[in-house]
C-alpha cells in the first residue's frame, strides 16, 4: 500500500489563506507576523502533520543542520565511545548535534515521538535502544531518516556486533588456557516494559557463554552464573558470592568490563590472586580495560558510532544504504588478567592450604560472600591487575 502524501508548505498556505512565505515566517520565528496569523498557521500545521524541512529552512537561514542521538545512560563508558565516534563523523560532515539521554521507558518515548514532530532534527540515531513497531512507522510516516546502532530494527539501516558471537569467543578464550569452572557475572533479563528498556546484550552474551561450554563438552552449571542490575559495586557483591563456594570457579567471564572491575575488586579483597587464582575476562574494551591489564573481547566501540553515522549523513544525501544490517567483527584481547590453568594454582588448593599450626596462611583472607576490608601486612604487598583495578575503582567509581 503506497504511503500517504505528505502535506507541503503550499498546503498549509492554501488551508491557513495566507501566503508560503508567511507560513515559512512562522516556521522559522520570525517577529514580522501577526500573532493571529501565527496562531492559525500553527494550527494547521498540527492538523495536517505537516513537517518542514529542516534541512532546507537551515540552509535559508545560513544555520548549521542539527542530527539527533539518543543513547541510553549517558555516562557509561561504552556509551561515551560510541558517541564520540558519532561526533567525530557528524562534526567532520557539518551538523550540529543533539544528544538525548535515556534513563526510563518514558524519557525514550517522549524524545521519540518529540522527534518525529516539526524540525526538531534532520536525522535520528538511536544507540542500544529497542524501538517498538509503532514507533518505528512514527519515523517513517513523518519522512525523518533513522539508524540504530546496537540494536536492530527491521526495515532500517542498522551497525551491530553479535553478543552470543562475543560470549563464544570470550567463553572460549577460557577454555583454551584450560579452565573448566568458568563463572559468569551478568545482568538481570527484563523484558521491556513499563519499568524497563529491555537490554538484551547480557542474555545473548550468556548464551555464547553457554554454547562454548556445550561445544568444549563441559557442563553447564547454573550455580556459576549470578546476575543482578548492571554496575560494577553489584557485580562485586554477585562474584564475591561465586568466589565464597568452596568449588569456586577457576575463571569468571563478566558480561562487560565495567562489572569485570567489580570481579576484579572482589578477588582483591577476598585474597584471591588475579590471574594466579582467578583469570577473568570482560567484554567492550573501554578505555580502562588496558590500563587495568583486562582481558577481554573487544567490540568496536568508537567505530560503530562512526559507521552509524556516515550511514545516517547517506541517507540524508538520498543514497540507498545496503545492506541494512552491517554486522562489526569481535575480537579477544588477551591482557595479564588471564592465564593458563595450572592445578598449583587452583583456587581450592591455596584457599585451603593450612599454615603452620592449621590455619589459613598468614595473610590469606576467607571470602564470606561480602566484601573483605582487608588491608595487607606490612612488607607482604603483591602487585596485580586486581589490586590496580581496586585502587582505580577508589577513585573513579566509588
Amino acid at each position: 500500500m503506497p504511503s500517504p502524501r505528505r502535506a507541503t508548505i503550499a498546503d498549509v498556505a492554501a488551508a491557513s489563506g495566507v501566503g508560503v512565505g508567511t507560513v515559512s515566517r512562522v516556521i522559522n520565528g520570525a517577529p514580522n507576523v501577526r500573532e493571529a496569523t501565527r496562531t492559525s498557521v500553527l494550527k494547521v500545521i498540527d492538523q495536517l502533520a505537516y513537517r518542514p524541512s529542516h534541512l532546507a529552512a537551515s540552509l535559508s537561514r545560513g544555520t548549521a543542520r542539527t542530527m539527533a542521538i539518543v543513547v541510553p545512560h549517558l555516562t557509561r563508558p561504552s556509551v561515551v565511545m560510541r558517541l564520540a565516534g558519532a561526533l567525530t563523523v557528524l562534526d567532520e560532515q557539518g551538523y550540529d548535534t543533539v544528544v538525548c539521554n535515556v534513563d526510563t521507558p518514558q524519557q525514550r518515548d517522549h524524545h521519540l515521538a518529540a522527534l518525529t514532530r516539526r524540525h526538531r532534527a534532520d536525522g535520528v540515531m538511536v544507540v542500544s535502544l529497542r524501538l517498538s513497531r509503532q514507533q518505528l512507522e512514527s519515523f517513517q510516516r513523518a519522512g525523518v531518516p533513522l539508524v540504530t546502532v546496537g540494536v536492530l530494527a527491521p526495515g532500517v539501516p542498522q551497525t551491530i556486533t553479535d553478543d552470543v558471537m562475543g560470549g563464544r569467543l570470550a567463553t572460549g578464550h577460557l577454555l583454551a588456557l584450560g579452565h573448566r569452572r568458568i563463572g559468569f557475572v551478568g545482568d538481570t533479563a527484563h523484558r521491556p516494559s513499563a519499568s524497563h528498556l529491555g537490554f538484551s546484550s547480557s542474555q545473548h552474551r550468556l548464551s555464547g557463554y553457554r554454547q562454548a561450554l556445550a561445544a568444549a563438552g563441559v557442563c553447564y552449571d547454573p550455580g556459576l552464573v549470578r546476575r543482578g542490575p548492571f554496575g560494577p559495586a553489584n557485580a562485586e557483591t554477585l562474584a564475591a558470592g561465586l568466589l565464597a563456594r568452596p568449588d569456586r570457579p577457576s575463571a569468571i567471564f563478566a558480561a562487560s568490563d565495567t562489572q569485570a572491575m567489580g570481579v576484579l575488586t572482589a578477588a582483591d579483597r577476598c585474597g584471591i590472586a588475579v590471574p594466579g587464582q582467578l583469570s577473568v575476562i570482560g567484554f567492550d574494551d573501554i578505555e580502562s580495560a588496558a590500563l587495568l591489564g583486562l582481558s577481554t573481547v573487544r567490540q568496536p566501540l568508537e567505530n560503530s558510532g562512526a559507521e552509524g553515522a556516515r550511514r545516517l549523513c547517506a541517507l540524508l544525501r538520498g543514497e540507498r544504504v545496503r545492506p541494512l544490517r552491517q554486522q562489526l567483527a569481535l575480537e579477544v584481547v588477551h591482557r595479564a588478567s588471564t592465564a593458563t590453568f595450572r592445578v598449583s594454582g587452583h583456587p581450592r588448593s591455596e584457599a585451603v592450604r593450612p599454615g603452620r599450626g592449621g590455619g589459613r596462611p598468614k595473610g590469606s583472607a576467607a571470602c564470606t560472600g561480602q566484601p573483605c576490608l582487608r588491608r595487607p601486612e606490612k612488607g607482604n604487598v603483591t602487585r596485580r591487575p586486581a589490586r590496580q583495578c581496586a585502587d582505580a575503582l577508589a577513585g573513579n567509581w566509588r
